[in-house]
Order: structure tokens, then sequence, then C-alpha cells
């Protein structure tokens, strides 16, 4: 019989510790809220705060973006500055050298002129044969009418009517400028 009798006593304390679990279950659950509450309330308090924050330094952020950006913009503004410069420079360099080459064309072709002027006709038509046909055709449109008409007749005929044309297409008021 004292196998039955602990029997009984064993589930009644089991009983009475899973009604215990329970009751301490139950006490806790308000307590667990209560925390949730407390967690929730700050966190809100907190967001409150950097709301608040942030509304009272947006202002003073905005400021500092605008000043940031502006001295970003006064330096790309000096860059470009620079460069212009440069380039201003460049091209008064440029436009020196270019009438300083046009100077010396202008002498030169002149030159090549008077050369040309002072030379017989049977010793100048085979050095302008051998020149860039367009040069020999304005050296030899410079040249007078009786000079130019006699190196023509000393050049290679096929040559010289080569020349010939290019010296009327140039003398014609209806041909482009445009060599293209």
């Amino acid at each position: 019989m004292t196998i039955q009798s602990e029997t009984p006593k064993r589930s009644v304390y089991e009983t009475l510790g899973r009604f215990a679990a329970v009751a301490a279950l139950v006490l806790l659950v308000p307590a667990v809220n209560a925390e949730s509450q407390q967690a929730i309330l700050t966190e809100m308090s907190t967001q409150e705060e950097i709301q608040k924050f942030c509304t009272n330094i947006a202002d003073a952020a905005r400021d500092q973006r605008y000043l940031l950006q502006k001295q970003e913009l006064e330096k790309l503004q000096a860059e470009v500055n620079e460069r212009i410069t440069t380039l201003e420079n460049r091209k008064a360099e440029y436009e020196d050298w270019l009438a300083r080459r046009n100077h010396f064309l202008a002498q030169a072709k002149a030159n090549l002129v008077d050369i040309y002027k002072t030379m017989k006709a049977d010793a100048a038509a085979p050095q302008l044969e051998e020149m860039h046909v367009e040069i020999a055709a304005a050296i030899i449109m410079q040249l007078p009418a009786r000079q130019s008409g006699l190196i023509l007749s000393e050049m290679d005929a096929q040559k010289a009517a080569i020349v010939a044309g290019i010296m009327s297409s140039a003398t014609d008021p209806n041909t482009s400028k445009d060599p293209s």
C-alpha cells in the first residue's frame, strides 16, 4: 500500500508545481507588458527628441551645406578663369606666330616671283614642272604675261595644260574658293 499512497502524493506535488509555474507566468506577463510599454514610451520620447533636434539644426545644416557649395563653386570658377587665361595666352602666341608666318610667306612669295622674273623661260620651265602644280600656277600667274607664256611653251604640254587650267579656275568668279 505504500506504493499506491506515494503515487497520489506525487501527482499532487506535480499538480501544485505546475500550478505554481502557471501562477508565476501569469504574474510575470503584466511585468513584461510594463517593460515593453516603457520601452515604447522611451523610444517615442527619443524619436520626439531626435525630431526636435533635427528641426533645431536644420537651418544651420542648410546654411553650412550652402556655404560648402559656394566654396566649391568659387574653386571651380577660379579653375575656369585660370584655364581661360591660359587659353587666351596661347591664342595670343598662336596669332603672333601666324602673323609672322604669313609675313614670311608673303616675303618668300614675292622673292620667289622675283627670282623667276629674272630667269629665262627655258631654265624656269623644268623647275616649275617639278613643283606642285598649284604653286607653279601661282608663281606663273604673278609673272608678266609675256614671260608666263614663254615658260608655259617650254613646259611639258600636259603639265602646262594643268597649270593653265588652275590659272583659269583661279580667275573665274564663279569658282568656289573652297578647294574641297
